[in-house]
């Protein structure tokens, strides 16, 4: 197992800035993942650690040894691609064995160790076969195997699963979970699937236009952001900005937008007169649970069934608010058109700087 650091780290392609002030910490054996959109730098940053890019500025370093001057080949790193990279003309046994081979390994150790790299991941009686005889999921599989049996100090997955069908990506995400963590191995995952990113890491960074948003554990992510972007890119969330009236009541302040009203938290709203108001479908409640505080009403616009929730997409006073349903009954679900209502829990609301995006208060307590 080994630490992970990142000092200032920038990098240029041309004008194009893809990474900037770049600093992170990662532990041994920890599944760290950088998670961010198109373009945000993700891979730009997993592929200057693996060596194949050499950053502009800043330092990395791997257990504390400094490795910016070090070449990809010697930074013992296993690498699994979203191609999968495997070697068409190569059975899998041969494919998995290569890293070992390049090593010089005696003959006897080899077998041994792509016997256990092969049956960590399920592959075991698949060594003879050619990669044109597997699915791409057990393609995916050769790929790990191959970056797990030369015992890397470090695994850097590239979008592995992005080439694979939605139920197969389930499957091996939590297959590479599961090995990972048997091994112990840091690992470095990039992904644009929050999902994936939520379900899978340790911690996750955030990332938007090469600068980290936020650094944290996937429920911190997801009920603390930190701004705006983080907050609407991981999950579905409703954001209205809306003007603030003078207290309301001790600890709190009105919100208003037309002729929609909140009671949101007042802490750290001194001395401004416009905010941004999010909460999370989820947390929107029955309106004849809980009385009227934090009411909306508004005309259903849609009705998604989704299994194991219903989505409601509702127009309230022009804005268009997104309500989940957990476990809904056939019996309960409103037909389109209808008039509906839900309230919003004072301590749900998370708010936001308009001008800055950045977070206000506390506030997403559940």
């Amino acid at each position: 197992m080994a630490s992970i650091q990142i000092v200032d780290m920038e990098k240029h392609f041309g004008e194009v800035q893809a990474l900037s002030g770049v600093n992170l910490e990662i532990e041994k054996g920890e599944f760290f993942t950088l998670l961010g959109p198109s373009g945000c730098g993700k891979t730009t940053l997993l592929r200057t650690i693996a060596g194949f890019y050499h950053q502009d500025k800043g330092d990395i370093y791997i257990d504390g040894e400094l490795i910016n001057n070090v070449p990809a080949y010697q930074r013992n790193t296993g690498m699994v691609f979203q191609n999968y990279a495997v070697f068409p003309h190569m059975t899998v046994f041969d494919n998995v064995a290569y890293g070992l081979r390049v090593r010089k390994l005696p003959k006897e150790e080899i077998s041994r160790k792509v016997s256990a790299a092969l049956k960590s991941v399920h592959l075991e009686g698949y060594e003879r076969r050619t990669p044109d005889k597997l699915s791409g999921g057990q393609q995916q599989r050769v790929g790990l195997a191959r970056a797990m049996v030369i015992q890397p100090r470090v695994l850097l997955f590239d979008e592995p699963l992005s080439n694979l069908d939605a139920k197969l990506r389930i499957e091996m995400r939590e297959e590479i979970r599961a090995v990972q963590k048997s091994l112990g191995i840091t690992s470095i995952y990039v992904t644009h699937d929050q999902e994936e990113a939520l379900v899978i890491s340790d911690r996750i960074a955030v990332m938007q236009q090469g600068v980290i948003q936020q650094i944290g554990k996937p429920w911190e992510i997801y009920r603390n952001p930190q701004n705006t972007f983080v907050a609407y890119f991981v999950g579905k969330i409703n954001m209205l900005t809306m003007r603030l009236d003078e207290g309301a009541e001790q600890g709190l302040r009105r919100a208003t937008l037309g002729n929609l009203s909140f009671l949101v938290p007042s802490e750290g709203t001194e001395g401004m007169h416009e905010v941004i108001a999010a909460f999370r479908p989820e947390d929107l409640i029955e309106a004849a649970k809980e009385g009227s505080q934090n009411e909306i009403t508004g005309i259903l616009k849609t009705v998604s069934f989704m299994g194991s929730l219903a989505r409601f997409e509702l127009n309230v006073e022009g804005q268009e608010i997104t309500i989940d349903r957990h476990r809904p009954r056939e019996a309960d679900m409103p037909q389109k058109g209808a008039a509906v209502s839900f309230a919003v829990p004072t301590q749900s609301m998370l708010l936001f700087d308009p001008k800055t995006g950045r977070r206000i208060g506390k506030g997403g307590r559940r």
